[in-house]
C-alpha cells in the first residue's frame, strides 16, 4: 500500500479524547501542581524519571490468603490497643469474607471491584498490592525500628503498616478504568506526571479480571513524524514490583511494559487523540494516591477502624531521617509531611498546602463521553475507527 494511503487512514483512525478527560487533567494538575497541564506533543519531555533517592522499593502484598497483614497487626495491637486483638480480628475477617459480586454492591471506591468476595473462595492475587504500591510512592522507605510501649516495629513491619493504611484509602483516577484509555491521555499523562515533575505514578497494569498494581518510576520514548499531524510513538516505562516477602531492606526489583501507539495532533501540536498499535502493551488504569485519611472515615471509609493512620505515619516519620523525608516531595501531603521550602529542593514541585480536591472527573462521566462519542461514529458512514 502506498505510504500517502497509510497516513490517510492513519488520520483517522482511533477516537479523539473528550472534553471532559481535558478538563479533568486540568483540573487535577491545577490542584496539586498549581500548573497548567501539557497537551502539546513538543513541548512533553521524551523521559523521566524519580530521583534516584525516591525511587519505589519493591514491597510486599500481603495476600489475602496469608491472611494479609494481620501477623503485623497482632504486634500493633499489643503496642497499640491495650493487648487485645481488634486490628488482627478485623484484618482476618476481611481477607476471608463473602460478600458483594458487583461493583456496584461492593461500594465506591478506586478498587471496589478488587475486593468484592465470591463464595467461592478468596482468589490468589487479592491482596494489598494497591495498599504497597501507594506507600512505596509516598513513603521513604523505613530504616530503623521503632518502639512504642514496649514493642518493636522493624522496618519490615512499617511498611507492613503502611501498606494497610492505604489498601481502602482515596485515590484520583486519572485515565482508563471503567473506559478503554486513549493512548493521547496515556501519553500526556506520563509525560506530564513522570516527565515534567519527576513523580512517581500508579498503574492497573493488566486490563481483565485479575487487578496487580505497581508503582512507576521512569519511561523513555522514541517517535517518528507520520503525516503533519499525527505521530507514531514508542515507550518503555518501568516500575517496581513486589518481592516474595516482607524484607528489613527491599530488594530493587523491576519490571518493564513496552507500548506503541499512534497520536493525532491538532494544527498547534496539541494531542487530541490517538490508536494503539497491534501488539502494544496495553494497561487498565493509571492512578494518584492520595495522602491517608483515618480509618473508617470519608476517604477511607473501608480501613481497619482499629488502626490509628496518624499513629502508624508517626512510626514511619520516626523511622526514616528528617533529612530524607523533606526531600521527598509528594503530591497532596499530609499536614506533617509538607515541605516549606520547596523552592530550594526542586524546580516544579508539588503544592504543599493543597486546597480541597473536588471529585477529580467522574469515572462514569467520561466513560459515558467515550461512550456517546463511539455511538456516533458508527453512525456516520464517512468516518473509520
Amino acid at each position: 500500500m502506498p505510504y500517502p494511503m497509510i497516513v490517510l487512514l492513519a488520520g483517522v483512525w482511533g477516537q479523539a479524547i473528550p472534553d471532559v478527560v481535558v478538563d479533568k487533567q486540568q483540573e487535577v494538575f491545577q490542584r496539586l501542581w498549581a500548573e497548567d497541564f501539557e497537551w502539546r506533543f513538543a513541548e512533553l519531555p521524551t523521559n523521566g524519571r524519580v530521583a534516584e533517592h525516591r525511587t519505589p522499593y519493591s514491597g510486599y502484598i500481603y495476600p489475602d490468603t496469608a491472611r494479609g497483614t494481620a501477623s503485623i497487626l497482632r504486634k500493633y495491637d499489643k503496642a497499640l490497643n491495650g493487648g487485645g486483638s481488634p486490628a488482627t480480628i478485623h484484618e482476618q475477617r476481611d481477607t476471608s469474607q463473602t460478600g458483594p459480586t458487583s461493583r456496584s454492591q461492593a461500594g465506591r471506591g478506586l478498587f471496589g471491584r478488587m475486593f468484592a468476595r465470591r463464595s467461592r473462595g478468596v482468589p490468589y492475587w487479592y491482596g494489598h498490592c494497591n495498599g504497597w504500591t501507594a506507600a512505596a510512592m509516598r513513603h521513604a522507605e523505613p530504616q530503623r525500628s521503632v518502639t512504642r510501649n514496649g514493642v518493636e516495629f522493624t522496618p519490615a513491619d512499617i511498611k507492613g503498616l503502611l501498606a494497610e493504611i492505604y489498601i481502602y484509602n482515596e485515590h484520583i483516577v486519572l485515565g482508563g478504568d471503567q473506559y478503554r484509555m486513549n493512548p493521547g491521555t496515556f501519553h500526556a499523562i506520563i509525560a506530564n506526571w513522570l516527565g515534567r515533575g519527576e513523580h512517581p505514578m500508579a498503574m492497573e497494569a493488566d486490563p481483565g479480571s485479575e487487578k496487580w498494581n505497581y508503582p512507576i518510576h521512569k519511561f523513555a520514548t522514541t517517535s517518528t513524524q507520520r503525516g503533519r499531524n499525527q505521530v507514531e510513538v514508542r515507550m518503555t516505562i518501568v516500575y517496581a514490583k513486589y518481592s516474595d516477602r516482607e524484607h528489613q531492606r527491599s530488594p530493587r526489583i523491576e519490571g518493564k511494559k513496552h507500548f506503541h501507539y499512534a497520536l493525532n495532533l491538532d494544527d498547534t501540536g496539541a494531542i487530541v487523540g490517538g490508536h494503539w498499535y497491534r501488539g502494544s502493551s496495553r494497561i487498565d488504569m493509571l492512578w494518584m494516591p492520595l495522602q491517608p485519611k483515618a480509618s473508617g472515615k470519608p476517604g477511607n471509609e473501608r480501613g481497619n477502624p482499629h488502626v490509628n493512620v496518624d499513629e502508624v505515619l508517626a512510626i514511619w516519620r520516626d523511622s526514616v531521617p528528617k533529612d530524607v523525608r523533606t526531600a521527598w516531595l509528594i503530591a497532596d501531603p499530609a499536614p506533617l509531611d509538607r515541605v516549606h521550602e520547596v523552592g530550594q529542593v526542586a524546580n516544579m514541585s508539588p503544592v504543599q498546602e493543597p486546597a480541597k480536591i473536588a471529585e477529580a472527573g467522574d469515572d462514569m462521566v467520561v466513560a459515558a463521553a467515550y461512550e456517546e462519542q463511539a455511538g456516533a461514529a458508527a453512525s456516520d458512514p464517512d468516518r473509520s475507527e
